[in-house]
């Protein structure tokens, strides 16, 4: 029960990384707001957790949707002590020259400009509480050039950014501001690019083994979840403006084929010498 007695708000909720959090966090002890475009899923989903659990219809792309979300979890719960930004969509995709300039700043909305509303309006409740954890899904595409499209990761190092910024204005409200950067995870909009299929769950996962660093391991939800509970829980109160991989090594060069000069030779020296000098 680490996080018994706390209240959360999670975006992206009915399905992927923010449905696993949303089950990890109650499991835990945790009263959710679960937010969602996907007003079927996200309802049906919810009334799996009884009073442990409301379905709030919120765009976050909008302002005041974002506004009303947190105002309804706060009036049905009495607080907000946990916001875990998860909505996102993989956004436009192509070389810079060919991308089309409204999808792009569709992506920015949904990846960049969300999150951003959804710090503002946690931090308006959190500040006067004197407590609190935000934590927003970056990416390693976040903190490294090339895995991901272009504006996925712009808007990815923005969010890394934007943590760090917030959480340096937050620390002395009790607020801690943290993210996440996530490796190509076993989820809904990654099976649908890898298999064509948003359901191909496992097909995803079979892929995904193939390719990691971590021989046979792919991410899950259940990862990012984890990670989640960790920044959201007591455990981390010491922990602000981080962003925690959960990529199997990636970030630090990590491969399936494994790092180059992996196997002993002679030291190699200058001019093509090799061994220690006589």
């Amino acid at each position: 029960m680490r996080l018994s007695g706390k209240v959360a708000l999670i975006t992206g909720a009915a399905s992927g990384l923010g449905a696993a959090a949303v089950e990890r966090f109650i499991a835990e002890g945790c009263s959710v707001g679960l937010c969602d475009i996907q007003e079927t899923e996200g309802r049906a989903f919810a009334a799996q957790f009884g009073d442990k659990a409301i379905f709030i219809p919120c765009n976050i792309t909008d302002e005041d949707s974002v506004s009303n979300a947190v105002d309804t979890v706060v009036k049905q719960f009495g607080r907000l002590d946990v916001l875990f930004n998860s909505a996102g969509i993989v956004g436009a995709v192509g070389p810079l020259a060919q991308t089309p300039g409204a999808e792009w700043r569709f992506t920015m909305d949904v990846l960049l400009n969300g999150s951003f509303y959804c710090m503002k309006h946690a931090a308006r409740v959190m500040q006067p509480q004197g407590s609190g954890s935000i934590i927003s899904m970056a990416s390693t595409a976040g903190i490294m050039g090339g895995l991901g499209p272009h504006a996925y990761t712009a808007a990815k190092h923005a969010v890394v950014g934007l943590t760090k910024s917030g959480a340096a204005e937050l620390a002395g409200s009790g607020v801690r501001v943290n993210a996440i950067a996530a490796a190509s995870m076993a989820t809904p909009m990654v099976a649908n690019v890898l298999t064509g299929d948003p359901a191909d769950i496992d097909g995803a996962i079979k892929v995904l083994a193939e390719a990691s660093p971590l021989r046979g391991r792919a991410g899950l939800a259940l990862d990012v979840a984890n990670a989640a509970l960790w920044l959201a829980s007591d455990e981390s109160a010491y922990t602000t403006g981080h962003t925690l991989t959960t990529d199997a090594g990636i970030t630090v060069g990590a491969t399936a084929a494994g790092p180059a000069f992996a196997e002993y030779q002679p030291m190699i020296r200058e001019a093509g010498q090799s061994g220690i000098p006589d």
